[in-house]
């Protein structure tokens, strides 16, 4: 197994730790909504501190449900990973297109500068 495959095999099994860790230990237990989000927790915390607190604005758009929730956060997670792997797609193809090229440059202005017959 090349050094690569261990350090990526170790990465896949702390990631793996970090998910699993959190329900195997009970760390939610005891709670309503042990894993809520975030903003859920924020929004908690300002109500129980002040309860008679007015938001300054309101949301543009509420989803009717969470699931529809989760279904647009993981939407715009996508769209973010696909415009990530679009980039490091095209930057590694024009660092290999590079490398071709000082590769071959004498085939190329060879081919290049041929007379035609």
């Amino acid at each position: 197994m090349s050094r690569n495959a261990k350090i990526n095999t170790l990465l896949l099994l702390l990631v793996a730790a970090l998910a699993v860790l959190p329900l195997a230990l009970g760390l939610g237990e005891g709670k309503e909504e042990p894993f809520a989000g975030a903003d859920a927790q924020a929004e908690a915390a300002i109500t129980e501190l002040k309860p008679d607190y007015e938001p300054w604005f309101s949301p543009l758009y509420e989803p009717p449900s969470g699931e529809v929730e989760s279904a647009l956060f993981a939407l715009q997670a996508a769209l973010g990973a696909g415009v990530l792997a679009y980039y490091f797609g095209v930057r590694k193809g024009r660092r290999q297109g590079l490398a071709q090229a000082e590769r071959q440059p004498a085939a190329a202005q060879a081919t290049a500068t041929a007379p035609e017959a």
